[in-house]
């Protein structure tokens, strides 16, 4: 498991039988080169000692929210932060009922809640409560909130009882997290470009033509590039958004400039092009302010399509290019059109008449039409950042998949 070696691994172990079990997970991880930092929740101290776990991990066991010993580290945030990925396991049904629901009742739900890094959670819990519909709920709340599952497996349980709820095997755990950073790893040798926001297409010093759009889907995309391994340009119109940490950014006014600055970073993997690109520009921009007795006619002609070229570009077109469809109506059948017209290969289409989503709302909610497959794939609602998520995921699924 040498995708282990020096990584972070922030470990929770809850309340439940299988809790023993949890030393045989440092065990093995510590082998395999882990840093490894625990904590303990209340119902996991009933069944394990914090002298235990700290003699096998060789670090301090956390215990509690608020330690008079390290008030000023904020212990919520600081391991938050130290961590590479956050592993629950075992994470018993009140546990992840508690996750589902976004409580910060403790230590460990609280770092779950100011983590911004992966999280793994390892059920552990009897068959009937494993089985059980709410269960089955906040399992699935988590999934969409792209909390990653490990097990259970199926067989017999210290209760007695045989079925699903065992937890899975420490080993079994360590695999997972292996491939996870492996994954990463291999997106390394990636290159990513992602456009975003609108452009400018001025018409005199103070005016100008532009398209509605906030950025935060591109950027949000861009981010999610960059944490998987991607090698991230991301060519932004005006939006007054943070730079995403580690992407490369070029930012540019006009759809002229977003054009160039597309070519100039060709080849790349991955093109997806989320920016709300103007169709049209001035012909000729006035260098002075127009008087408005002077505003009569304005003379524009089409901007160069960056999509367009890009997709029908042989040497220089990415393996994936993927654009956008913002539609107020005819949702598919505009958007099977863009795509075929475009020659893409994905066409993200949302339909921003519906005011919760899109634009300068923080959520989205998307469907994704694919060349030769008439299946479409829905992303319900849900915040950027997680939509930007699983993008990531089927992009990096897909580039793999194709070699």
């Amino acid at each position: 498991m040498k995708n282990l070696i020096n990584k972070k691994i922030l470990l929770v172990i809850c309340g439940g039988i299988a809790a023993y079990k949890a030393l045989e997970l440092i065990r093995v991880l510590k082998k395999n080169k882990c840093q490894i930092k625990t904590i303990l929740t209340k119902g996991a101290l009933e069944f394990i000692t914090p002298l235990s776990v700290s003699s096998l991990s060789n670090e301090k066991v956390f215990t509690d929210l608020f330690d008079y010993k390290n008030e000023a580290e904020m212990d919520h945030i600081s391991l938050s932060r130290w961590a590479d990925v956050v592993l629950f396991a075992p994470a018993t049904a009140n546990k992840i009922a508690q996750l589902s629901n976004g409580l910060a009742e403790d230590l460990a739900t609280t770092v779950a809640l100011a983590s911004d890094k992966d999280i793994f959670i390892a059920p552990a819990m009897n068959v009937r409560m494993w089985e059980n519909s709410i269960t089955k709920l906040n399992l699935n709340k988590l999934i969409n909130s792209n909390y990653k599952i490990i097990g259970p497996d199926i067989g017999d349980m210290a209760c007695g009882e045989y079925g699903s709820g065992k937890f899975s095997d420490p080993v079994e755990i360590s695999n997972v997290i292996n491939n996870y950073f492996k994954n990463l790893e291999e997106n390394y040798k990636y290159k990513a470009l992602v456009t975003a926001g609108p452009t400018r297409e001025y018409i005199d010093p103070v005016r100008y033509i532009t398209n509605r759009s906030s950025g935060k889907q591109g950027y949000a995309i861009a981010e999610q590039l960059q944490k998987n391994g991607f090698h991230t340009t991301l060519i932004s119109g005006p939006t007054g958004l943070k730079t995403p940490e580690g992407v490369r950014i070029i930012n540019v006014n006009s759809a002229d400039e977003m054009y160039k600055k597309t070519l100039e970073n060709l080849p790349v993997d991955v093109a997806i092009f989320a920016a709300a690109v103007a169709d049209f520009k001035i012909k000729e921009i006035n260098k002075q302010k127009i008087k408005k007795e002077n505003f009569n006619k304005l003379e524009i002609e089409k901007n160069k399509d960056i999509l367009d070229y890009t997709s029908k570009h042989n040497k220089l077109r990415p393996k994936i290019v993927i654009g956008f469809a913002a539609e107020t109506n005819d949702l598919e059948e505009n958007s099977r059109k863009k795509l075929d017209e475009k020659n893409c290969d994905w066409i993200i289409a949302n339909d921003v008449s519906n005011t919760k989503i899109g634009f300068d709302s923080a959520y989205n909610e998307i469907k994704i039409f694919e060349k030769n497959k008439k299946n479409i794939e829905n992303i319900s609602f849900n915040t950027k950042e997680m939509i930007a998520k699983r993008l990531v995921e089927k992009i990096s699924n897909e580039l793999k998949a194709n070699g």
